[in-house]
């Protein structure tokens, strides 16, 4: 069994593509079903964000599993896995953990070092394990990188140049209109990216007014703010009487369009849409005195400067930290998981060294029938410290090496020269894994998967155009 990581972010595709790909509540449960009821995937999690749709998955073939993973991902997109393919990233076993890790410390995100992504990880750790889609391999895997997340926030200054995307689209705002202290604002949409917006604002000074499809979770929100709530039947109404429009909802289609934006008579109105799907008709934008602020226009920033967070400038050297934690906690699991991988060899090799001792003490009995109770105790336990010692050493040593490169290698060894067998470990599966990411400097983390298609035989599976 192998952990793959199958994704699609706005590192590699357009806002467009993550809107054909978002994911609602429902979505995500049905997603993580299907992925566990395919052929080669035994546990699953979704991380659906407005940035990224990834699957961290465990799996018992790598090209298996990506064709598993792909499929799940095109069929809810709505395409094939040939379309999807130029965008889709894959990592494997530790690159894989290593971008859990990463994106948990919000290292990944449009915004270098915002913490949202965090409690999203944790959100969604908790539906699969509601779902029972997680078990004995994603748990620690998933734990850790919400521990190394929590650590990098904690002991690096990384979020200090802005924590959020919502963060960020607020400057944009203030840069349009300026100062938002007094300003009236709506926000619409009452979840968690609606209630970071309204706390932001609050902060912020502005007299928020918050409107939701659920009126009492627009109440309790606009309450802990110190702001009010307004029905959506009266939208246009709160929208003609704002200076800006914050929205994100979880609605399939737009929800604010040209008609109810109206005609404004010049007034400037600050629109900012975090949605995905988009909540604003496009045409909105073309409308006098409105400016629109939404994720494409934030991913565009990003991509006419590469390199540069969003937020503004984070410390260079606060990043090298946030990632020098990163490597710290990934490098210990991986040694927790190769020692643990080692396990069974070492357990088998004592197992098959106490029936030998047993056998030969059984032999010796029927050989020896006078030999009295004390001699024969005194023999047993010299027989078995004599065969502790001889292991001690091998048993140690495996489980040191295990930590090293390719420390799996001395467990194989082991095993082959002491005839324990493979555990069920099969030449098709190392066949499988001699060809995976990790044990091929060929193919490096990350990699798109439509490069990995000449790796993958053509029409496998009836895949498109032979894509897995």
């Amino acid at each position: 069994m192998s952990l793959l990581a199958v994704g699609i972010s706005h590192q590699t595709a357009p806002v467009a593509l993550l809107e054909q790909v978002s994911m609602t509540g429902d979505d995500k449960v049905k997603t993580l079903h299907e992925l566990v009821e395919s052929e080669h995937v035994s546990e699953a999690l979704v991380l659906a964000t407005c940035n990224r749709i990834e699957v961290f998955a465990e799996v018992d073939r790598f090209h298996g599993g990506i064709t598993d993973v792909s499929r799940v991902l095109a069929r809810h997109a709505g395409a094939t896995v040939e379309e999807l393919s130029p965008y889709v990233t894959v990592y494997y076993e530790d690159q894989a953990i290593g971008h859990l890790c990463t994106v948990a410390a919000g290292l990944d995100s449009m915004v270098v070092g915002e913490t949202q992504v965090l409690g999203q990880l944790r959100a969604a750790y908790a539906l699969a394990q509601e779902e029972g889609t997680v078990g004995r391999e994603l748990h620690p895997i998933t734990q850790r990188a919400l521990r190394v997340g929590k650590r990098v926030h904690a002991e690096t200054g990384i979020d200090k140049a802005g924590a959020s995307l919502v963060s960020v689209a607020l400057d944009r705002v203030t840069d349009v209109l300026g100062e938002l202290a007094g300003r009236p604002v709506l926000v619409v949409g009452a979840g968690s990216m609606g209630a970071l917006a309204a706390t932001t604002l609050a902060r912020r000074g502005a007299a928020v007014t918050v409107s939701s499809r659920t009126p009492a979770s627009a109440a309790r929100l606009a309450e802990s703010i110190g702001g009010r709530q307004a029905d959506l039947d009266r939208l246009a109404e709160e929208i003609a009487a704002a200076d800006v429009l914050v929205t994100c909802t979880g609605a399939i289609g737009t929800v604010i369009g040209t008609d109810v934006v109206g005609d404004r008579g010049g007034r400037p109105l600050a629109v900012v849409d975090l949605a995905l799907p988009r909540d604003v008709e496009p045409g909105v934008a073309a409308l006098p005195g409105v400016h629109l602020i939404d994720l494409a226009m934030l991913q565009g920033e990003r991509a006419a400067h590469p390199g540069r967070p969003v937020a503004g400038s984070v410390a260079a050297v606060d990043i090298a930290a946030a990632h020098a934690l990163v490597e710290l906690e990934t490098s210990l699991l991986r040694a927790e998981r190769q020692a643990a991988a080692v396990a069974p060899t070492v357990s088998a090799l004592r197992s098959q060294a106490a029936e030998v001792v047993d056998a030969e003490l059984l032999r010796l009995s029927t050989r020896l029938p006078d030999l009295d109770a004390k001699a024969r105790s005194e023999v047993a336990r010299t027989v078995r410290r004599v065969v502790d010692k001889l292991l001690h050493e091998p048993t140690v040593r495996v489980k040191e090496l295990a930590s090293a490169p390719n420390g799996t290698d001395y467990a194989d060894a082991l095993r082959a020269l002491f005839g324990l067998g493979l555990s069920g470990v099969t030449d098709g599966d190392r066949a499988t894994l001699s060809d995976a990411v990790t044990l091929d400097p060929q193919v490096p983390a990350g990699t798109p998967l439509s490069a990995l298609d000449p790796r993958i035989e053509a029409g496998r599976d009836g895949l498109p155009g032979g894509r897995s």
